[in-house]
C-alpha cells in the first residue's frame, strides 16, 4: 500500500470490477447505456465511465441503479469496496467522493488555479514541477484522474459550482504566456456554463476574508455540508458544523468582497488582451 504522501492513491482494480457488475446487470435487464441513463437520471457518458472503471459511482447512483435494475444489493455491496484509479491522492479521495454527490460547490483559491479549471497545459505545468519528481506514469494517471473530475462540470447541470480565485493566480504567467492565454480562453469559456460562476479577488483588495488559506465547502443532496483544508503533503475532511459554519462566513464575505462574475469576466479579457 502506498503512503499518503506519495500523492498517489493504491492500485485498484475495484473499479473496473463494480463495472462489469453493473454492465451485467443492466444487461440482464434488456437496457442500453443510452435507454439506462435517463432512468437513474444521469447522462449516458457517466454510465459508460462507471461502466469502463473510469469513475467512482455516487452513491445516490448506485442506490437508483439498485433500484432500476433488481440487482439484490449487489451493486450497493460492490460499491462499498470501489476506491479511485491511480491519480487522486489518497487523502482526497474521500472529498472527491462527495463531490460527485454536491448540488453545490464552493471554492475559494489563492494559490493557483482550482483542479476543476486548470487545462491539461496548466496541470502538466504544475506536475513537472512537483517534488519529489513524478514520472512521466505519474504525470499522466494525475492528468487523467484532473480531467475526469473536471467532467463534474458539464455533466453535473443542476450542480452551482462557485469559485473565487486571486487575481494574481491568473497574472502569474504559469507555464508561459501561452499557457496562461490558453487558461484564460478556458476560464471565460467555463464561465458561460449556467452553473459556474467565477470572481476574481483584485489585488487591490490588500485584506480580505480568505487571508488564512484556501477553502473548499460543499452540499451534498441530502443538504449535508462539508469543508475541506489541504496543505503541504496533507489534506483535512471537516465535518464538524461549528467549523463548517466559520468558513461559511468567510466565503460569504469573499463572495461581497470580490468582483462580480460579470467584472470579473472583463477583467479576464483585459488581461487576455494585454498578452
Amino acid at each position: 500500500m502506498t503512503n499518503s504522501t506519495t500523492n498517489e492513491p493504491e492500485p485498484s482494480d475495484s473499479l473496473k470490477t463494480f463495472g462489469l457488475v453493473h454492465k451485467a446487470f443492466r444487461k440482464r435487464a434488456g437496457l442500453t447505456q443510452e435507454e439506462f441513463a435517463p432512468l437513474v437520471r444521469y447522462q449516458p457518458s457517466t454510465v459508460a465511465s462507471i461502466e469502463q472503471g473510469r469513475r467512482l459511482p455516487p452513491r445516490v447512483y448506485v442506490e437508483r441503479a439498485e433500484e432500476v435494475l433488481d440487482a439484490f444489493g449487489v451493486l450497493r455491496a460492490a460499491a462499498k469496496y470501489a476506491t479511485r484509479e491511480p491519480g487522486l491522492a489518497s487523502w482526497f479521495r474521500k472529498w472527491a467522493d462527495l463531490e460527485e454527490q454536491a448540488i453545490s460547490l464552493y471554492t475559494f483559491e489563492n494559490r493557483l488555479v482550482p483542479g476543476l479549471l486548470q487545462t491539461e497545459a496548466y496541470a502538466r505545468t504544475l506536475f513537472n514541477a512537483r517534488l519529489p519528481v513524478l514520472t512521466d506514469a505519474q504525470i499522466e494517471a494525475q492528468l487523467a484522474a484532473r480531467a475526469d473530475r473536471q467532467r463534474l462540470l458539464t455533466e453535473m447541470p443542476n450542480t452551482a459550482f462557485s469559485f473565487i480565485v486571486e487575481e494574481h493566480i491568473v497574472k502569474r504567467g504559469t507555464g508561459g504566456t501561452d499557457v496562461t492565454r490558453e487558461l484564460i480562453d478556458h476560464l471565460l469559456a467555463v464561465t458561460e456554463l449556467r452553473n459556474v460562476e467565477l470572481q476574481l479577488m483584485p489585488e487591490t483588495r490588500h485584506i480580505h476574508a480568505g487571508l488564512n488559506g484556501p477553502i473548499q465547502l460543499l452540499e451534498t443532496s441530502d443538504n449535508d455540508w462539508f469543508g475541506y483544508c489541504e496543505g503541504q503533503e496533507s489534506g483535512q475532511l471537516i465535518v464538524s458544523p461549528k467549523t463548517v459554519s466559520v468558513l461559511h462566513m468567510r466565503y460569504a464575505k469573499l463572495r461581497s468582497q470580490a468582483l462580480t462574475p460579470d467584472d470579473s469576466r472583463s477583467l479576464l479579457e483585459r488581461t487576455r488582451g494585454a498578452l
